[in-house]
Parts: C-alpha cells; sequence; structure tokens
C-alpha cells in the first residue's frame, strides 16, 4: 500500500475500533468514514462488508495485543510485563464484547479460532520465557491454562460490570505463576 492509503486505513480501523466499542458493531460507517477523514466509497473499496471491517478490527487488535508482550519485556521485568499484559487483554476482551455477533459470524471456522488462540499463548509463553528465565515465575506453567484463566476473569469482570474486580483477580492469578523464591510483588 502507498503511505497515503496505509495511513487512510489504520485511521480507518482505529476510528472504526472505536466507535464498535463504544456503539458496537451497528455503529454507523457514513460517521466512521467521515471521522477517518475518508468518503465512505473507501470504506467499502477496502472493506465490502461491514463484517469484513469488524473482522479487520478485531485483527488489528490481535496483533496490537500479541505484539505489547515484546514492548511490555523491553520495559519492565518478566512478572511486571506479564501483569500489565493482562491487564491489556482484559482491556482487550471487554473492546471485543462491542464486536458480538458479528465478529462471531465473521470468524466461523475453528481454524481461525486456533490462530487467534495460538498467537495469544505464544505471547503468553514469551513473558512467562522471560520471568521464568530471570527467577521470578515458575516454570511449567502453560500459557493456554494463564490464557483459558484470564477468558474467565473477563467474563467473570463483565458480568460484574466491574473492571476493579478483574485487576484484584489478576493479581491472584499473577500470585500463583510467581516463583516464591525469586519474586518480588509486582505492580
Amino acid at each position: 500500500m502507498r503511505a497515503d492509503a496505509r495511513s487512510n486505513h489504520d485511521r480507518l480501523l482505529a476510528v472504526a475500533a472505536a466507535a464498535f466499542a463504544r456503539e458496537g458493531t451497528g455503529a454507523s460507517l457514513k460517521a466512521i468514514a467521515r471521522e477517518a477523514g475518508v468518503g465512505i466509497g473507501t470504506v467499502y473499496r477496502r472493506f465490502p462488508t461491514r463484517e469484513a471491517l469488524v473482522e479487520a478490527v478485531y485483527r488489528q487488535e490481535i496483533e496490537r495485543t500479541c505484539a505489547a508482550a515484546d514492548e511490555l519485556l523491553a520495559e519492565a521485568p518478566g512478572a511486571e510485563a506479564l501483569r500489565r499484559w493482562m491487564e491489556l487483554f482484559v482491556d482487550f476482551m471487554a473492546t471485543k464484547r462491542g464486536l458480538g455477533e458479528t465478529l462471531r459470524a465473521a470468524l466461523t471456522s475453528a481454524e481461525d479460532r486456533q490462530q487467534t488462540r495460538d498467537e495469544l499463548v505464544a505471547a503468553i509463553g514469551r513473558l512467562l520465557g522471560a520471568g521464568v528465565r530471570e527467577g521470578t515465575l515458575q516454570a511449567g506453567v502453560d500459557p493456554r491454562d494463564l490464557l483459558m484463566s484470564l477468558g474467565g476473569i473477563t467474563l467473570i469482570a463483565a458480568e460484574e460490570r466491574q473492571r476493579d474486580l478483574a485487576t484484584r483477580l489478576i493479581h491472584l492469578l499473577l500470585f500463583g505463576v510467581l516463583n516464591p523464591a525469586g519474586a518480588t510483588r509486582p505492580g
């Protein structure tokens, strides 16, 4: 893509993500185009259906969430990076809820869902690996188990409509993976 086309594409996805989080997937595509500074024709050329736009937003958010693992590891020790990443994951899941049924329709194949899980598991694995090498996290923690636990936390927090509950549960989960011999309390 040309630089200006890439810029329009990225801006369009960012505006759509915010609109979907605010209003759900029924948000006006015309309003999204207007806020992104592009015409509605540009939206439909890039994303022929609403479902295609929802899926693109979701994929971009997955990529950002997974990339955040490496960014956080560059800033903080493994245990602290893991804590921050888990907080980001909870926020991502809250945004994903706004994509609802449209996202379920777009990601119909088991292969799509497995690919997403694999990407998230790999990110968690990098965080856990860094903490194990530092001696702050226990060896042998299965990243898939941690992902499933985080999924449960996001469901509970969403039902209770309490973001602070998710943070408290993340801290409990984190204490379960800390290496008691080498850990200092993150966060």
